[in-house]
């Protein structure tokens, strides 16, 4: 991008030398004008983007750290942080109805893996395998790196069947000090040839990938050291996704949990390969603080972060997160949609309307 000016630049100061000091003035504004709008539309396009108002939601919307939302039987199914996991549901993505926590209290295994975790669990993740729902939830105390990843199964989301429960799985992985990561936010991702992967991390050495066994839905190889997949200073909230011949890591960058002074930005990058490496738009790993904007604060809707991407009838959402400067800051649930470029980047935009949600 600064390349591309710097050029344009001596490209108008050559144009220019030969005419007269009024006419070099008239043709300096236009000439500079046209050039500011030549990069607007430049393939670069998708940056001018990054600061969209999401879809108007109404109920209970107060939510951090969204899991992705996964539609069953026609409901729509949403968990976030809070104090054995917060629920909520809705017919149509709008409208949304609190359910009960997930945990009426912590499970045996937390609290000794965990010392000071009293219940407060984070940053869940939600995805379907083998007939079953597989939760995945965060295990930690704020600012510490002693967590764990824990797994919970259930073969249905809807509190009210008979058949709603949810089967203790135990612990996927630890981390403990000196570890290069910290194992809170996981990011579940299934393959097309059905291998189960998850990312995860917050902070010290980045976000890191572990394979997990579809079968248990438990690490697959406790012996391998996860692969990095990105860093920056401040890191966390990876979320996987798939389009066309590219995987996809969107990170947070910033901080988070400050109300109205919280910084967190959604970046992204690509590879041919679930294991990265992982590069921006210009071609930078990752790994080196590469990344490519995709949302960052507009307006009210401060901090975003922690989006699930999810597809249905031809359109692609991400849920995530916003501190709502008109509301004392408050965490929200938001909904935005994603588009692509013909490069193959993606770009948020705003919902045109309710009638766009998917059916």
């Amino acid at each position: 991008m600064r390349a591309t000016r710097d050029k344009l630049e001596v490209l108008a100061a050559r144009v220019i030398a030969w005419q007269s000091p009024a006419m070099q003035s008239i043709r300096t504004i236009r000439f500079r004008g046209l050039m500011f709008a030549g990069l607007l539309l430049a393939p670069v396009l998708s940056l001018a983007d990054t600061k969209i108002e999401p879809l108007a939601l109404a109920g209970q919307t107060a939510t951090h750290d969204p899991a992705t939302i996964f539609k069953e039987n026609g409901r729509y199914y949403m968990f976030g942080t809070g104090r054995g996991l917060r629920t909520a549901v809705s017919s149509n993505l709008v409208d949304w109805v609190e359910g009960p926590p997930v945990f009426p209290a912590p499970l045996p295994w937390t609290t000794n893996a965990v010392p000071g975790f009293r219940g407060h669990t984070w940053a869940p993740d939600l995805i379907r395998v083998n007939g079953l729902w597989h939760l995945y939830y965060s295990v930690s105390t704020f600012g510490k790196q002693v967590s764990a990843i824990g797994l919970v199964t259930s073969p249905t989301l809807d509190w009210m069947s008979p058949d709603y429960r949810w089967t203790d799985r135990g612990p996927v992985i630890h981390s403990r000090v000196g570890d290069p990561f910290n194992v809170i936010d996981p990011s579940l991702f299934q393959d097309r040839d059905g291998k189960l992967w998850m990312a995860y991390g917050s902070f010290w050495k980045g976000i890191h990938l572990i394979e997990l066994d579809p079968k248990t839905g438990l690490r697959r190889d406790t012996n391998s050291a996860p692969t990095r997949l990105a860093w920056n200073e401040m890191i966390e909230a990876v979320c996987l996704t798939r389009h066309a011949d590219y995987y996809y890591a969107f990170v947070n960058w910033g901080q988070c949990c400050r109300g109205t002074n919280s910084t967190y930005e959604v970046w992204v990058g690509r590879s041919k390969a679930v294991t990265g490496p992982y590069v921006d738009r210009e071609g930078k790993d990752l790994v080196d603080r590469g990344g490519t904007m995709f949302l960052e604060s507009a307006g009210r809707y401060i901090g975003p972060g922690h989006i699930g991407v999810f597809t249905e009838g031809g359109t692609n959402w991400f849920s995530y997160h916003y501190y709502d400067g008109e509301n004392r800051g408050r965490s929200k649930l938001a909904l935005g949609q994603l588009e692509w470029t013909s490069d193959g980047w993606p770009v948020a935009k705003s919902p045109s309307s309710v009638s766009s949600s998917p059916k």
